[in-house]
């Protein structure tokens, strides 16, 4: 019974669990225990509270992490290089998720023939998207890069601030020389204790999966995956294509077997399942390619960065939402509107990094600043699904980021083939 103790069989157990859960004891059909009332909707605190634990500790790794690998290697002009490297891989292949959400939008037509109405709770809902999307414009986001204070940047839902500082840091001790060592030292030190508290804080992942999941299930019901099963089957199906097809064409020009890195990653895409969220698997993520031949400094620039700009998943998700609403409430749309909307999207999509519930704020955000004709209101049709389709977004921003870090690694000659041979073709 050995399997039994490894992480990924107990987040499969406890995801099945959480959906048992959530179809048995839904708010409609509560347990009473020891006289209290029970449903799988109240099992959603133990979720959160495992997600707000793993992110605390995001910012004080990518910071230490960041530092220690760019100061150790010394050469700035090299973590140039691989910033920009990073950044043009990033933009070619989110625009190609963008094109592929708009090109399968329009050739299966989800929304087409759906009618359906906004709940009352939606539409109230969809009010609190409205008023976050508000920060999401170019010139907030930019000004959110910059933290308030030096604490602040570990503060802040955004792993900009943390990443910003940390390359700061790091030219600092650079220029430094032998006088910066002692703190380099002392930072790899914090750096190995924040790695043992997420090994610590990672054994709960089954629990915490299998909460998600019966709230999830129980909150929403299988009648609201019947009710919108088409445009749900798309993205799932969409984002399986692009993970296949141009994510695996990537890794085999590379050099590298997709299936050997999914097997490599097994156990953050089951916690991402769970979870909904690409965030909690970020530390582990990041230890796996250190340890798979990836130089620190790679990783360190690389992961941070592409969790706000290489959000793959998103991008399908965006587009897919956006021609979906407009089928739905008959909102024609030129190529010319089609391809506003797609120029749009590839801006601010990177504009809501670290906003909670990001995809869907971007959405409205944009729909809401540009003539396209689609009712912002539409989107109250979505909010009952998106947590399900955040699965599929997070579990793509995930292999997509994976995938840029083994890739820009080999660019730059800095990915040991004898240690990371287990995932080479």
């Amino acid at each position: 019974m050995k399997w039994l103790k490894t992480l990924y069989v107990q987040v499969i157990i406890g995801i099945v669990l959480g959906i048992l859960l959530g179809l048995l004891f839904p708010p409609a059909n509560s347990l009473t225990l020891f006289g209290h009332t029970f449903n799988a909707t109240d099992l959603q605190p133990l979720a959160e509270v495992f997600i707000k634990a793993i992110k605390m500790l995001i910012a004080p790794i990518i910071f230490c992490t960041v530092v220690c690998g760019i100061a150790s290697m010394g050469d700035l002009k090299r973590v140039g290089r691989v910033g920009l490297k990073a950044l043009l891989y990033f933009e070619i292949v989110t625009t190609v998720a963008l094109v592929i959400g708009l090109v399968v939008a329009n050739v299966v037509e989800p929304g087409a023939g759906v009618e359906l109405h906004a709940t009352a709770k939606e539409a109230s809902k969809l009010g609190e998207y409205q008023a976050k999307a508000g920060d999401t414009s170019t010139k907030a986001f930019l000004m959110n890069i910059v933290p308030k204070t030096f604490v602040g940047a570990f503060t802040d839902d955004s792993v900009l601030p943390a990443l910003f500082l940390a390359l700061l840091v790091a030219v600092a001790l650079c220029q430094m020389g032998e006088k910066g060592k002692p703190v380099l030292d002392l930072l790899q030190s914090v750096s190995e204790v924040f790695f043992k508290l997420v090994a610590i804080i990672t054994r709960a992942a089954p629990i915490a999966a299998c909460a998600a999941m019966a709230y999830t299930v129980g909150s929403e019901g299988p009648g609201m995956l019947v009710k919108l099963v088409k445009v749900l089957a798309c993205v799932y199906v969409t984002c399986g294509l692009f993970v296949f097809v141009v994510l695996g064409s990537i890794a085999r020009w590379n050099g590298f077997s997709l299936w050997k890195i999914l097997a490599h990653i097994k156990d953050e895409l089951l916690l991402v399942l769970g979870t909904s969220s690409s965030e909690t698997a970020l530390p582990q993520l990041m230890l796996k390619l250190e340890k798979a031949g990836c130089d620190k400094s790679v990783v360190g620039v690389v992961i941070p960065s592409g969790y706000s700009f290489n959000l793959d998943g998103t991008c399908i998700y965006l587009t897919l939402a956006a021609l979906f609403v407009a089928q739905a409430t008959n909102t024609h749309l030129t190529l010319g509107q089609q391809l506003v909307l797609l120029l749009v999207l590839l801006l601010t999509s990177k504009g809501a990094a670290g906003v909670t519930g990001a995809g869907f704020i971007t959405l409205v955000a944009t729909l809401s600043t540009i003539d396209t004709g689609i009712p912002v209101a539409g989107l109250a049709l979505l909010i009952g699904i998106d947590r399900f389709m955040s699965e599929a977004r997070a579990i793509t921003n995930l292999i997509g980021n994976t995938l840029a870090t083994l890739v820009v690694a080999k660019w730059e000659k800095e990915f040991d083939p004898e240690k990371g041979k287990m995932l080479l073709r």
